[in-house]
């Protein structure tokens, strides 16, 4: 069975749960096997173990995370010509499709982004378009490389023996030209990241203000939710831009998406139409986003959001 290959995105070992996702994906296409770049495969490597993993290909050079994407391609690239693997998954993050396009040109091969499915042959399942159509593609040139969005499917346990391969690569005068002179830690609250997160709360211009934005918040926190954000609601400075959902900001997959306000524009739906279930509170009936939910409530958001959180928090405390 071929070897499958799949860049852990992690952070000096913490692996993110869309690495998990990307290793129960490439299970149905071969024999996953993990791609880590940096320190950390200590700490990694239960995780990676637990979830399917035969190996994991390590290249813990220093030199290798001084520098931007370019390291992380270059190493993908020397274990795809050890490996020949049948496929190499990534995150459909910015940097995961930067690697992915980088990782095309230095091996020849075609590469397909924003996958929400993958399956045998590999094909991959893609929402086009802003969204509207859903299609079905496959590479023909050289490995398929396919980046996927995260929470496109639930992390399944396959334990297995998640093996170390030490990797030494040899950076070009290219992957070098760009160095990172430092770097911040975020601080981040208690809520989950929003790209990886199982429930979104999104407010948009039907909020009113930024000040107004406390029961968008209310909400998130009383279901555990990661918060999120129209566009317009970003341009008017009431909530930082990284909470962006649409076309031109994150793209999350959770398996509830709750719409406070949001009118439903095509930019905004590109970025969240995939959500397993998802709900919108609007006071217009016509709003655009009640042609894509499975629940909606019409209704002000200012009188139904409390009034669901007070349920929510009710619920949880019974």
């Amino acid at each position: 069975m071929a070897e499958v290959l799949v860049l852990v995105d992690h952070t000096d070992g913490e692996v993110k749960k869309v690495t998990l996702e990307l290793l129960t994906l490439a299970a149905r296409l071969g024999e996953p096997s993990a791609v880590l770049v940096g320190s950390g495969f200590d700490r990694a490597q239960p995780a990676l173990a637990e979830h399917g993993a035969a190996k994991v290909y390590v290249a813990q050079d220093a030199a290798l995370t001084e520098h931007l994407v370019a390291p992380s391609a270059e190493v993908l690239a020397s274990v795809v010509e050890q490996a020949s693997p049948a496929a190499v998954l990534l995150t459909s993050s910015a940097e995961g499709k930067e690697i992915a396009g980088r990782l095309a040109v230095r091996t020849g091969s075609g590469v397909l982004t924003d996958a929400t499915d993958v399956a045998a042959g590999p094909t991959a399942e893609q929402p086009v378009f802003g969204g509207a159509t859903v299609v079905r593609s496959k590479v023909t040139t050289g490995t398929p490389i396919i980046t996927v969005r995260p929470n496109s499917v639930t992390p399944e346990s396959a334990p297995a023996a998640a093996e170390r391969v030490d990797v030494s690569v040899q950076l070009s005068d290219a992957a070098t030209k760009s160095r990172i002179t430092d770097r911040v830690v975020e601080e981040k609250g208690e809520r989950p990241d929003l790209a990886e997160a199982a429930i979104v709360v999104s407010g948009g211009r039907g909020v009113g203000s930024g000040e107004n934005f406390s029961v968008i918040e209310g909400l998130a926190d009383a279901l555990g939710a990661a918060v999120g954000a129209s566009r317009a609601v970003t341009d008017a400075g009431w909530y930082p831009h990284q909470h962006q959902v649409g076309q031109t900001g994150k793209t999350v997959s959770p398996q509830l998406y709750i719409a406070a306000g949001i009118s439903g524009a095509i930019q905004h739906r590109a970025g969240m139409q995939t959500s397993k279930t998802i709900v919108a509170i609007n006071k217009d009936p016509e709003a655009p986003i009640f042609e894509l939910v499975d629940f909606g409530v019409v209704g002000d958001l200012h009188q139904v959001v409390p009034a669901l959180t007070e349920k929510v928090a009710a619920r949880k405390s019974s």
